[in-house]
């Protein structure tokens, strides 16, 4: 038995019925841009995520992007970031002229670490984007403390927490505004690119509505620089779709992640961390160890398929090879880079699947 890494086609067989028709509402709608196709899964999600507002956009790079251009972030200011994350949390920053300033996480959520932000803020500090990473929620009460201090802006990246919870409260709808990815393997993902961002911010709202359509609320009538970044009505259908099934999604996620920490937890591993003030949604399940590599071929041999997030840190990447990050300590997102792995985890994971994953584990690190 084989164990992909994750089968998006699973979602499409499990909701066929459902998604063609979707499919099909669409073409005959004859309307392929915007509209209320867009809208009405604009007002789910927002209700799901318990925000005034959501505006459908092309990815999750746009959505953080036009977040900080919304709240006027550009060049000659700074945003603080996570050492450790995908590196579309950086490039937003770059995007729009700003700086990425990075702190470290922290060692065991692997999200960013409220004790070292203040040390980071200056004069320029705009924002603050706090990544949920691999479907855990960041610590937010003491972020947006400080953040209320320096009077400056909080931003979710909550591309990988769909449906999580922080003390209670969505994710999404705990700071300023949040920027969601709909790509195909996330929790909620489309069937191609897709995102979204949700606010309870008005000033926001009324200025990301044009920034995603050409500047413009009324055609031919552009009253700021914008983008073409509108989320397609065909994607906004079949995330309408799916919307009602992923908290019974999620739960199977949870249940896979307790099997894995229960089977898991004699081992040398170095195991996932959720604090009581959050619920996790699992999207991914992060292990690490010393011989990582090592393991990862073994697993690779037995057909289990495993991926690394991330291999290398942005501070790392070419991309940002202009600019030295010596005056930062970053060792330990260096040492994470080196040893996470993401084992198999979604809800089409079958339990014989799941056994065969932990005991191919076991069989290499004791």
């Amino acid at each position: 038995m084989s164990v992909p890494f994750l089968d998006p086609s699973q979602t499409y067989l499990e909701l066929q019925t459902e998604l063609d028709d979707a499919y099909q509402r669409v073409m005959h709608s004859g309307v392929y841009i915007l509209g209320e196709i867009v809208s009405h899964f604009e007002n789910n999600f927002a209700q799901y995520c318990e925000t005034h507002h959501c505006f459908g956009v092309a990815n999750g790079l746009d959505a953080l992007t036009l977040i900080l251009q919304g709240y006027d972030i550009g060049p000659g200011d700074e945003v603080i970031v996570p050492s450790h994350t995908f590196m579309a949390t950086w490039l937003a920053v770059s995007n729009v002229g700003a700086t990425p300033i990075p702190v470290e996480v922290d060692e065991r959520t692997y999200n960013l670490n409220p004790d070292l932000i203040e040390s980071a803020i200056t004069g320029k500090t705009k924002a603050i984007i706090a990544v949920h990473l691999y479907g855990q929620p960041a610590h937010m009460t003491p972020i947006l403390e400080i953040a209320a201090r320096y009077d400056i802006r909080v931003i979710e990246d909550a591309a990988q927490a769909h449906g999580a919870k922080y003390k209670g409260r969505r994710t999404g709808s705990i700071g300023d505004a949040a920027a969601w990815s709909f790509y195909p393997g996330k929790n909620l993902g489309a069937f191609g690119d897709a995102g979204a961002i949700t606010t309870n911010d008005d000033a926001l709202a009324h200025k990301l509505l044009m920034l995603r359509n050409y500047g413009s609320k009324e055609k031919y009538r552009h009253e700021i620089l914008g983008h073409n970044s509108r989320l397609d009505p065909l994607q906004a259908a079949f995330l309408d779709v799916k919307l009602r099934y992923i908290d019974k999604w999620n739960s199977c996620r949870r249940a896979l992640a307790s099997r894995y920490i229960g089977e898991l937890k004699q081992s040398s591993l170095i195991l996932p961390f959720t604090p009581d003030w959050a619920e996790n949604v699992w999207h991914l399940f992060v292990i690490r160890h010393q011989n990582r590599n090592a393991l990862q071929q073994h697993l690779d041999a037995l057909g289990i398929g495993t991926l690394i997030h991330y291999p290398i840190p942005p501070h790392k990447q070419l991309a940002y090879s202009d600019r030295s990050f010596d005056a930062f300590d970053l060792s330990q997102t260096e040492t994470l880079a080196g040893q996470v792995l993401s084992l198999p985890i979604g809800p089409h994971l079958s339990s014989e699947q799941c056994d065969l994953v932990t005991s191919a584990v076991r069989e290499f690190v004791g």
